[in-house]
């Protein structure tokens, strides 16, 4: 079964660069797109996905808050809080905000993938 993953980003130049790199990578499914948070909410619910990839700093509704509805809605549901933004503050708030991982928009490609890969190895 493959797996499906939400990218959430304000910017169309990262949301394609992101499913680009993972885009047939271990059977992975880029099921959605969002650009913003309350949209990011809609589409875990119509969606279903089996992580999302969310950024912070995005209009209409804020990554933290999204993480905190999502985690409410699909509590099985992976969230890996993806930001330009380095520092102990901000992965202490993604994981007040129920993220399973912080990852810097700078980490490798590899970083990405060894996460992703983490995370859904284990979901429930």
């Amino acid at each position: 079964m493959r797996s499906k993953i939400l990218l959430v980003d304000d910017h169309e130049v990262v949301r394609r660069g992101v499913k680009t790199l993972l885009t047939g990578v271990n059977g992975w499914e880029i099921c959605g797109e969002a650009q913003n948070g309350e949209e990011a909410v809609q589409k875990v619910l119509d969606l279903k996905p089996d992580l999302v990839i969310l950024d912070i700093s995005m209009p209409v509704m804020n990554g933290f808050e999204a993480a905190r509805q999502i985690r409410r809605i699909a509590p099985n549901t992976k969230i890996v809080i993806f930001s330009m933004h380095d520092s102990a503050q901000i992965a202490q708030q993604a994981k007040e905000a129920g993220a399973h991982a912080c990852l810097v928009k700078a980490a490798a490609a590899s970083e990405l993938h060894k996460t992703i890969s983490s995370l859904l190895d284990s979901k429930n």
